[in-house]
């Protein structure tokens, strides 16, 4: 497979992921700034910024995180690049690149996306109704995934569109955990109390993980539980294990089509991945939930760039 359509496929994947995840941590922040009983809204909005990675960016434009700059920001500022109806726009730019390489089901759905997308007014994005438009993000990002998984001939072509899948949603998970980290409790308010299970509530809502943490642990909402499950858990898909268990098969498929020639980013997938497979939650704990997952984000990024250093042309 010619790099050029390595590549647009690898970002295509990334850039939709990315949208749907930038959906679920909007929605995390919708859902927290409509609790009653938080001190302020400005908190809850500040760490959605801070988990998208999207702080400098927003503060060189808007001098206060009100709720209607964030998800102007997050949702349709052109300026923005993880921007949702950026990513969008992004998205169907590269598969219009490489057109011949999608099948009909794919192309439809992404187009078809970027056409809707494109059409909707600001009246969509009101605070009434910004909760449907993130559902429906979620919900056109999985009908592309379904569409590859179901039509995509297993090739090169579907390993790059499963690396940028995995790839990027191993970061979203980690940066959707750390909102919590953000978030500051009120005065007097301890931990356990009820504001703190309505936001891991929100998480586990947000990595639509809710019913999974209650089938497998039926327990009340606990810290160290979530982070197993969105860590550490090999059943749940959205688990950094699970997305760096991909990662890792999806390269060695690359390998074993290509002489068996192995780079950096192999041994880095295959570190991280054993540091998952063989972690334990207390020992993250101790270490510290946010400390850990700031790690993960980072070791993420350079791995991307080790991928790309590889195989692709960025």
């Amino acid at each position: 497979m010619l790099s050029r359509t390595a590549d647009c496929l690898f970002w295509l994947a990334r850039y939709l992921e990315r949208a749907e995840n930038v959906a679920r941590i909007l929605s995390v922040g919708h859902r927290l700034a409509s609790i009653a009983s938080i001190r302020s809204e400005q908190n809850e909005w500040h760490s959605t910024l801070a988990a998208v990675g999207c702080e400098a960016g927003f503060f060189q434009k808007h001098a206060e995180a009100t709720g209607e700059a964030v998800v102007d920001y997050l949702v349709r500022d052109p300026d923005n690049p993880s921007s949702i109806l950026t990513c969008l726009q992004t998205a169907r730019s590269n598969g219009r690149s490489v057109r011949t390489a999608l099948t009909v089901d794919m192309w439809e759905v992404l187009n078809d996306t970027w056409l809707a997308a494109r059409a909707l007014g600001p009246g969509e994005f009101t605070p009434d109704r910004l909760a449907g438009f993130l559902d429906w993000v979620k919900q056109r990002s999985l009908m592309f995934n379904g569409a590859y998984h179901a039509t995509l001939l297993r090739g090169d072509g579907y390993h790059f569109t499963q690396l940028g899948t995995f790839l990027e949603r191993a970061d979203n998970t980690a940066r959707l955990l750390d909102v919590k980290y953000h978030v500051l409790l009120p005065e007097g308010a301890d931990v356990g109390g009820a504001l703190d299970y309505y936001q891991w509530e929100a998480i586990l809502r947000a990595a639509s993980a809710l019913r999974a943490y209650h089938f497998l642990y039926h327990a009340r909402l606990k810290p160290w539980l979530v982070a197993e499950l969105l860590i550490l858990h090999p059943q749940m898909p959205r688990s950094l294990l699970s997305c760096y268990g991909q990662i890792s098969r999806y390269l060695d498929r690359l390998t074993e089509g290509h002489g068996g020639e192995r780079g950096e980013c192999h041994r880095l997938a295959g570190e991280l991945h054993a540091r998952l497979r063989y972690g334990r939650t207390d020992a993250i704990m101790q270490m510290g939930l946010h400390e850990f997952l700031t790690d993960m984000i980072d070791r993420t990024g350079d791995l991307g760039r080790e991928i790309s250093d590889c195989y692709l042309l960025s």
